[in-house]
């Protein structure tokens, strides 16, 4: 394990594995580098790609500073391209995704990003999205982490109830979720009330492909085909048979079809 010092002092842990050109996988909500993906993702990737591979701030061995703002985790994000050397591609999922966006927006040296199912799912403006980041603050200022994961799944991303139930059925996996439920606030605040940040994506001017699974919630499916149309040149793609747990056998071989050629090591 690594450690990069992002600007406002705070220590981002991160691996790295394989040879080529940098890439960096973004972690969507409640994931980290030992629990979710990215672990998945960087063997299969690192065949062709320099793969690195963090926890973001709050998760896992890094560390956080408050106040938090999207823009702390954009710093993080430009300290570990500096320690890629200067320049990365950039593969976000769910939450993970619409932060490599704004990092793209922000003008980091990004050469391209790839954004798998950014969760805007209010971008009609009719679901409250606006509501969640304080009832996630509420609920967790109450104590009630596990009552903010559920919040979280059931209310924010729409997972069926029973799925809900599945998960807190096997506690060795609650546990796990409810020991980052802390960071939830941040993904609700990188995803601006859940509706696309229409004139910050229109800015961005590097290759982008969006992909969404045919079998996912279809808001998610339309705010992929939608940021796609907002982004000059970027390319929408939809991975059949997927859902929004994309399996990294087939995120990867996505992900090879659409990068630039020139970006892959054979």
């Amino acid at each position: 394990m690594s450690r990069v010092t992002s600007a406002d002092g705070t220590t981002i842990a991160y691996g790295r594995t394989g040879a080529g050109p940098a890439l960096i996988v973004v972690d969507g909500a409640l994931c980290r580098r030992a629990f979710g993906p990215s672990a998945s993702l960087a063997k299969l990737l690192s065949r062709h790609f320099t793969v690195y591979t963090y926890d973001r701030r709050g998760r896992g061995e890094s560390a956080d500073t408050p106040p938090y703002s999207p823009a702390r985790e954009v710093e993080d994000l430009a300290a570990l391209v500096e320690a890629a050397g200067g320049e990365a591609a950039l593969v976000g999922l769910s939450s993970g995704g619409a932060l490599s966006l704004e990092a793209a927006a922000s003008g980091l040296a990004i050469r391209w990003v790839v954004a798998y199912e950014p969760p805007y799912v209010d971008d009609a403006g009719t679901g409250g999205g606006a509501e969640h980041e304080p009832r996630l603050n509420a609920l967790l200022d109450a104590g009630e982490r596990g009552a903010a994961v559920k919040y979280f799944m059931k209310d924010m991303v729409g997972a069926p109830a029973a799925a809900v139930l599945l998960m807190r059925a096997m506690p060795w996996i609650w546990r796990k979720l409810e020991s980052v439920a802390h960071t939830l606030p941040y993904d609700a605040a990188v995803m601006t009330a859940f509706r696309i940040p229409r004139p910050r994506f229109a800015a961005i001017r590097v290759p982008v492909v969006v992909m969404n699974g045919s079998r996912t919630d279809p808001r998610l499916c339309r705010a992929a085909a939608a940021i796609a149309e907002l982004i000059p040149g970027a390319r929408h793609r939809e991975l059949a048979g997927q859902t929004h747990n994309v399996k990294p056998h087939v995120l990867t071989q996505a992900i090879l079809d659409g990068a630039p050629a020139v970006a892959v090591r054979s």
